[in-house]
This record gives structure tokens, C-alpha cells and sequence, in this order.
């Protein structure tokens, strides 16, 4: 019996690492021909994917096999995401010192533990001191400022995009004081960018919405504050006119 669990768990193990690997090419496929071809041939890469783990599942790989794939799947180029089991179970309280003042924040590693561990991880890095919050929007239905771009410019790392979303709100319904993960055109192209709810907003769920990671605790009227000064374009959606700086992102 032990020796068929193993058995189980090396084949589960090499599916995942398998369809990732998958995911890995099909990233690379989009970044080389950023088109509707691409974004089509990744389609047909992760259904492979699936197919693969399915086949795993239902055969019984040799040990020679399984070494093989374990190489493979070691040396291809994946983002090195935080794992899950980072923040399963926990909960992660600190706050986010903007140059307008100070937001209290709180993850829930219990509803999104892989997007609680990733920030955590990019928190204690300090990764996002010195980072921007590059966009407000003001639209009657959506209320939000958005910050952790790389470079300022709302562009994601390429390098560094994962997965799937969490705790997504069927209803489309995100409150005041939501602190969710933003992404690009799929599920799988979560980043380093999150962005702050300061007032009750709706938002497309039919590309499977946005993972709520946590909620503000304190301080969401110096994000109000900033949303009152509006866009430097004056439009709903822009960069804010009060620029916005992090100093220090801190949980623990």
C-alpha cells in the first residue's frame, strides 16, 4: 500500500510540474508574439496540459520515466512563485506607508493562500518600497487605486506571473476596503500588482474576476484623500493627480 501511494504522489507531483512547464512555454509563445495567434496557441498548449495530467493519472510511470520528467520539469523557466503552504491558515497584519500616510492592512492566507504568500514574501523582500501607485479609477462602478507595477507604468513582469485566482466574488461585488490582486487577460497572469477598493465597486467576472486577498483595516480615508483629487487627466482612469508613492509595505 505505502509503495502505491508513492506511486500516486510522484505521478501527481510530475502532472503538476508537467502543466506548469506547459503554462512556462505558452507564456514565453504570448511574450514572443504578443497577438490573438499566440494567445490561441497557449489555449491549445494548457488543454495539452490537462490531457497530460489526465494521462498521468491513468498509467504508471517507470522510475526512469519519472526521474526524466522530474529534470525536465526542474529546468524549465518558471516564475519561483511563494509556495501556498507560505500563508495556509494565517493571517498577516501590517500596513502600507504611502506618502499621503498610513493604511493598515490585513491578509487572509485562509481565502487566498496563494496570493497572501506571494505578497507576504514580496513584502518582507521589500519589494514594493519605492513603488508607484500608478492608477486611479473614478467610474461610477469602479472605485480603485492600483499600485506594484515594476516599472510605474502598469506593465507586469513577464518573468514573474502566476496563479489561478482566489476568492473571487461570484456576485462581481468588491466592498470598500477590498485589497485584491490585479491581473492581465487570464487567471494565471496575477503579478505584483494589487490594487485598494476606496469605494463600493462592481467588476467583470466573466474572465474570472480578481482574487480578494485582504481588506483595509485603517487609514482607507488616505486613499480616499487621494481619489479626491481625481486623474492627472481629469478622466475616470489615470494616474493619480496627487502622485502616489510607497515607502514601505510591512506585515506580519
Amino acid at each position: 500500500m505505502a509503495a502505491n501511494r508513492t506511486s500516486r504522489e510522484d505521478r501527481r507531483r510530475v502532472a503538476r510540474m508537467e502543466a506548469r512547464r506547459a503554462f512556462a512555454a505558452a507564456r514565453a509563445k504570448r511574450r514572443k508574439r504578443d497577438n490573438l495567434f499566440a494567445a490561441a496557441a497557449a489555449v491549445v498548449i494548457l488543454a495539452l496540459a490537462v490531457a497530460l495530467q489526465v494521462s498521468w493519472f491513468s498509467t504508471d510511470p517507470t522510475a526512469d520515466e519519472l526521474a526524466q520528467l522530474r529534470e525536465e520539469s526542474a529546468a524549465a523557466d518558471l516564475p519561483a512563485v511563494p509556495d501556498p503552504s507560505v500563508a495556509e491558515g494565517k493571517t498577516f497584519t501590517g500596513s502600507l506607508s504611502l506618502g499621503q500616510g498610513e493604511v493598515g492592512v490585513e491578509l487572509d492566507g485562509n481565502a487566498a493562500p496563494q496570493a497572501a504568500a506571494v505578497f507576504k514574501t514580496l513584502a518582507d523582500e521589500g519589494y514594493f518600497s519605492g513603488k508607484d501607485c500608478h492608477r486611479l479609477t473614478a467610474a461610477e462602478s469602479t472605485s480603485v487605486l492600483q499600485c506594484g507595477s515594476p516599472n510605474g507604468d502598469g506593465k507586469a513582469d513577464q518573468d514573474f506571473l502566476w496563479g489561478p485566482v482566489e476568492n473571487s466574488p461570484a456576485d462581481g461585488i468588491y466592498p470598500a476596503g477590498t485589497i485584491a490582486v490585479a491581473r492581465g487577460d487570464d487567471v494565471m497572469s496575477n503579478g505584483t500588482q494589487f490594487f485598494i477598493v476606496y469605494k463600493d465597486s462592481t467588476l467583470a467576472q466573466e474572465s474570472g474576476g480578481y482574487t480578494i486577498m485582504g481588506k483595509v483595516t485603517s487609514g482607507l480615508d488616505v486613499v480616499e484623500a487621494i481619489a479626491s483629487s481625481g486623474t492627472d487627466s481629469g478622466g475616470t482612469d489615470g494616474r493619480p493627480k496627487d502622485p502616489v508613492t510607497i515607502n514601505s509595505f510591512t506585515l506580519k
